[in-house]
């Protein structure tokens, strides 16, 4: 079958689900589509909530900030 001559997004997802099935067993197919689940939650207002707008200024000043305590502590 051509990829051109397929009828829907069902059908494209049966035909992939039996190629994976076959390749790599049913286990190993019901891993593979593990990875691909949808998770929870909003990860951009969480993303903003943790880091909030900070500065390019403000970034550079942590960043020396974390590499002064790196180079107290003896690290490199």
């Amino acid at each position: 079958m051509h990829l051109w001559s397929f009828q829907s997004q069902a059908e494209i997802m049966r035909l992939g689900i039996e190629a994976l099935s076959k390749a790599l067993g049913p286990a190993g197919m019901a891993r593979f589509m593990q990875q691909f689940e949808m998770g929870s939650g909003d990860y951009t207002r969480d993303r903003d909530q943790i880091l909030g707008n900070p500065s390019i200024d403000e970034i550079f000043a942590d960043i020396q900030e974390m590499q002064q305590e790196q180079q107290e502590e003896g690290g490199s």
